[in-house]
């Protein structure tokens, strides 16, 4: 289940919770590699977004809180 406070990041970046988990994931450690799997080609691109999705302090303080 999506967490409300991922939802509420999402909504305050005007991006999807799923572009905000992988720019949180690829923010917390140089040493990632996300292999996001898709369906779509709006989800592909959608994806790639993420990648360019530059998270504020924050909000990186905010998701961290969830784990």
């Amino acid at each position: 289940m999506q967490s409300a406070t991922l939802s509420a990041v999402a909504s305050s970046l005007d991006a999807t919770p799923m572009q905000v988990a992988l720019a949180w994931l690829l923010q917390r450690s140089p040493n990632i590699l996300l292999i996001p799997g898709t369906s779509s080609l709006d989800h592909l691109r959608e994806n790639l977004a993420a990648g360019s999705l530059v998270l504020p302090a924050v909000a990186l303080e905010r998701l961290d809180g969830t784990i």
